[in-house]
């Protein structure tokens, strides 16, 4: 083999291999990628129902129920248009508490429900979750566009 024809193999065997280890590497990144959800986005069927995924709002007033095992919970995530039951078994954060802003990652059951495996709380009174934040907002203008000439919601 001619000194050109072994340059030519060797460079196209080094863009086979960093076509492959390109593939590779955005597979694993896909596979670990989770995306963030709001209820109502949960509620229109938007998030997945085979794959894990983030789950943000506020924890619904007066719904924090801890079961007879000691380290089970329930509680209602609401971004006050919507509301998705979470059931969740472990520790919660200090930080956890009804009315404050979480976010959760889990799957949500074919019965509605969000088995959580992982539970996030606020860092301290004045901050809340962008992605939360944002969801609250839409939620919120999504509710001001549904009233009625006289004033009432629907």
């Amino acid at each position: 083999m001619k000194p050109r024809h072994k340059r030519l193999v060797f460079i196209v065997v080094g863009l086979a291999g960093i076509g492959i280890a390109a593939a590779l590497i955005l597979n694993a990144f896909r596979s670990n990628l989770v995306f963030f959800f709001s209820p109502s986005q949960v509620v229109a069927q938007e998030a997945p129902l085979d794959r894990s995924f983030r789950l943000g709002g506020l924890v619904k007033e007066g719904s924090l129920e801890r079961l007879e095992d000691g380290v089970t919970v329930r509680f209602l995530v609401t971004d006050n248009a919507q509301t998705i039951p979470v059931i969740y078994t472990g520790i919660l954060p200090d930080l956890f508490r009804e009315g404050q802003g979480v976010v959760t990652q889990g799957m949500l059951g074919e019965d509605g429900v969000f088995r959580a495996d992982e539970v996030l709380a606020k860092h301290d009174e004045t901050y809340m979750p962008p992605e939360v934040a944002e969801a609250l907002e839409k939620a919120k203008a999504a509710g001001a566009g549904q009233v009625e000439e006289g004033g009432e919601k629907p």
